[in-house]
């Protein structure tokens, strides 16, 4: 052989090795930036398991409402430095046509109406350059600690108070996870003081889970369509496990049909069922229904679903009990 040739194989080979060197480099890289992608993105946190209170006194601070209404607003309906008592980082947030009208109807001593001040947005996790948003991840964890927050505050300082939930979107994800939490015994407040829970268009609506007002819709929400995808940022949690407990029957759910976020179809990820989810998104192209729950009827008397949160809402404070006061 000549000296020629053995040159020629020693610079291919050595050419090979640098090669693999650099892909390997290469793949490194790409995991470290991936991983970086997810920490950066946020991870679902866990809930913390609150331990049932002291036992309840016979009165309570007369500072303290009888009912305790907890609003939640949707994604891009809110602000984490919003003013629960009269919020205006979204004039038209959905849920205003709920809390204003309780707040209208009934003195703060009868319902304090708090809505809950939060993050609520929903970045793109692909977006280049970042869109400058919180990822759902992060949102969702954050507006489930403020919930959790006001809840906890308010049944430390007043242990007779009842309370109801109520949220839209992502604020009915966050709304049904807590009331899910507290129905299941190791939520924030106690499950007897819980009058109720309504929720619209929420992202982990499971059909045999609550009671379902207005039109019957086929589909679940998008969480648990997509249930075990993860992305950074974006945690598709599935079923909440147990369901609202002892809350089922005091738990309403508002879902309009074609809209992706309650009405996705089930097991979207599985094999078999590819065509006919695909067939679905034809549904979602284009459909403003999401944010039309204020005209959305939901009954033959022409109430929308907006109206029939609040009067399911106000006749829950009406017949809520008067605790007496010290």
């Amino acid at each position: 052989m000549s000296v020629t040739g053995r040159g020629t194989r020693k610079k291919k080979s050595s050419l090979l090795r640098k090669l693999l060197v650099l892909i390997v480099v290469l793949l490194v890289i790409l995991v470290a930036v991936i991983a970086l992608w997810y920490l950066l993105a946020g991870r679902l946190p866990k809930p913390i398991p609150t331990p049932p209170g002291p036992e309840r006194p016979n009165a309570q601070p007369a500072s303290c409402p009888d009912v305790q209404v907890v609003v939640v607003p949707g994604t891009w309906e809110s602000s984490a430095t919003d003013d629960p008592y009269n919020p205006t980082a979204n004039p038209a947030s959905l849920m205003l046509n709920v809390s204003r009208p309780l707040q209208q109807q009934f003195e703060s001593s009868r319902a304090d109406v708090y809505t809950v001040p939060y993050v609520a947005q929903f970045s793109n996790p692909v977006a280049f350059p970042p869109d400058g948003q919180q990822s759902y991840n992060n949102s969702r964890g954050a507006g489930t600690a403020a919930t959790n927050d006001i809840l906890i505050r308010r049944h430390a300082e007043c242990p007779l108070t009842s309370f109801l939930l109520t949220g839209f979107s992502q604020g009915a994800v966050i709304a049904g996870d807590v009331a899910s939490s507290i129905g299941a015994g190791d939520g924030p407040v106690p499950a007897d003081l819980v009058l109720g829970v309504g929720l619209i268009a929420d992202g982990r609506r499971d059909p045999a889970a609550a009671t379902n007002v207005g039109q019957p819709v086929a589909g679940v929400g998008a969480e648990l369509s997509l249930a075990g995808l993860q992305i950074p940022g974006i945690t598709m949690t599935g079923q909440r496990p147990g369901g609202f407990g002892e809350l089922a029957d005091r738990a309403v759910e508002i879902c309009a049909p074609t809209d992706g976020i309650c009405d996705a179809p089930a097991q979207a990820l599985k094999p078999s069922n590819w065509i006919g989810s695909g067939l679905r998104l034809l549904e979602y192209n284009n459909n403003p229904v999401h944010a039309m729950y204020n005209s959305y009827v939901v009954d033959d008397s022409g109430t929308t679903a907006t109206q029939w949160i609040a009067g399911w809402a106000a006749e829950k404070i009406e017949a809520a009990p008067t605790p007496a006061h010290s």
